[in-house]
């Protein structure tokens, strides 16, 4: 086994805890992989590294909540020095490009989509293909029947990073209790939902005796920041896309030109000067849309899959409200919700070792046993809180899952109701035109669809005004250079 430092007393404390280590030798019968320096974890001449430095935001357990535990635990498992760069989650992003811009780059770092394409195109990921190839973690997530996921971030044919999970994405809840005030039953179709919104916005849905003080929708804005954008009101926008997508025949498009998308803001502009939308849609933070939800102040909220049909349920419980929720299918007109690319971790180019870091870092992740398990449940609780793998989305299973039995109904029956009706968004490739514009044209983006949903604007004024502004021009420059790849 390899070299484990630190008290053996806190190691076997710790194991307890998880409820799922192994301290058996590579011969024993075990939960999961050991970490015998025999075991072939992927590219098998790899050297091991003596340390690596990884860059992480929030999504792992940070400083005071358990992350030196975290550290601790896997260093003794590995026998290898891991120092972890986290920045504040609010502004990991500035500091990742800071990094980057000033090449004083960490061995591993986990990068949204978007910085994981931009940054692929520019020569700074490692290409970890041939590693992943007919690895061990290849077997395992082929087994688990999630290749296609990896198959997703693939960038012309070759592989910059893993996901560990999938990227998960919204879904649509309703608050039982207002639609039975109403008299009215889950909609299946968009006349449905139009109805169920004029009742919520001029009924009495809160039951507190006074009729049309409340709203039928709320969202983070009317579009989101990142893909899938229009994750947060999918019934509005049905087959409309606002950004780079592949058409059937393979070429790449801007689906925020195309005639169903300019319906898509007829629709959402026709709801919200009816009032069925919050009208401060276009200002609310996630945090700030949820707090409205449990004051009830509307009834109909699209977010998150899984964990989150608890976690609604129990603020509401908590506010002294019905906690029922109704996960709803896609409307008919919407056909499937849509799944968001997940965070990647990528091997930076400035990695003197990518062999070993890989297998050392990016397969033992999913072992599907200890390490996987120390990554996935935070060290220093008994409830089973996540550290930074969602043990409901990771695209390889563990073997013996110790946090199984507080999965409840309710969480089960929103992750599958949306794995079952959903779809990958594309993910386009991180050209250098697509580098050098998007960012400005999502700008005029969202200023088009504020002008004509909240402020009225003709739609044919607002897109000759984003034409003049070389709105046209930019988005072609990167269909054009997208499909010249």
């Amino acid at each position: 086994m390899l070299k484990r430092k630190g008290p053996a007393a806190f190691l076997i404390a710790t194991c307890v805890l998880l409820n799922a280590c192994s301290l058996t030798n590579s011969n024993s019968e075990s939960t999961g992989v050991s970490f015998d320096t025999k075991t072939d974890y992927g590219y098998s001449t790899a050297a091991k590294p003596s340390k690596i430095t990884m860059m992480v935001d929030g999504t792992l357990v940070t400083a005071g909540k358990g992350r030196d535990e975290f550290e601790a635990q896997w260093e003794a498992l590995t026998g290898i020095d891991l120092e972890i760069i986290q920045p504040e989650h609010s502004t990991y992003y500035d500091e990742v490009g800071e990094m980057f811009s000033s090449g004083n780059l960490p061995d591993v770092v986990l990068l949204s989509s978007t910085y994981y394409t931009t940054y692929a195109a520019k020569d700074y990921l490692a290409d970890i293909s041939s590693y992943y190839a007919g690895s061990n973690l290849e077997k395992s997530i082929k087994a688990a029947g999630n290749a296609s996921l990896i198959d997703g971030i693939r960038i012309n044919n070759k592989l910059y990073g893993i996901s560990p999970t999938r990227g998960n994405g919204c879904i649509t809840y309703i608050k039982k209790a207002w639609l039975d005030r109403v008299g009215l039953e889950a909609p299946t179709n968009y006349e449905e939902y139009l109805n169920m919104l004029d009742a919520f916005s001029k009924g009495d849905p809160d039951g507190d005796g006074v009729s049309g003080n409340t709203y039928g929708v709320s969202a983070a804005g009317i579009i989101n920041n990142e893909a899938p954008y229009v994750n947060y009101l999918p019934e509005f926008y049905q087959d409309a896309y606002p950004s780079f997508y592949k058409k059937d025949d393979g070429s790449w498009a801007d689906g925020f030109l195309e005639d169903s998308m300019k319906n898509a803001l007829l629709r959402l502009r026709d709801a919200f000067s009816k009032g069925y939308i919050d009208p401060e849609i276009a200002e609310n933070g996630t945090g700030t849309c949820r707090d409205k939800f449990y004051a009830d102040k509307f009834g109909v909220f699209t977010y998150w899959a899984g964990n989150w049909a608890k976690t609604l349920s129990g603020k509401l419980v908590e506010a002294g409200l019905d906690g029922e929720l109704v996960a709803i299918k896609p409307l008919e007109e919407t056909g499937s919700y849509l799944e968001r690319v997940a965070p990647v971790w990528a091997i930076t180019s400035a990695c003197t070792n990518p062999a070993g870091v890989y297998k050392y870092f990016l397969e033992t992740m999913l072992d599907g046993g200890e390490m996987e398990t120390l990554w996935t449940f935070s060290p220093v609780s008994t409830k089973y809180e996540k550290n930074h793998i969602d043990h409901m989305l990771a695209i390889v299973p563990l073997v013996n899952n110790p946090g199984a039995s507080s999965i409840s109904e309710s969480q089960k029956e929103s992750a599958d109701t949306f794995n079952a009706n959903s779809k990958m968004a594309d993910l386009p490739y991180g050209t250098d035109a697509y580098s050098s514009y998007n960012d400005d044209l999502f700008k005029l983006k969202k200023e088009l669809i504020y002008q004509v949903v909240v402020e009225g604007v003709a739609i044919d004024k607002a897109y000759s005004d984003f034409a003049a502004a070389n709105g046209e021009y930019m988005s072609q420059a990167i269909v054009d250079s997208l499909n010249a790849e």
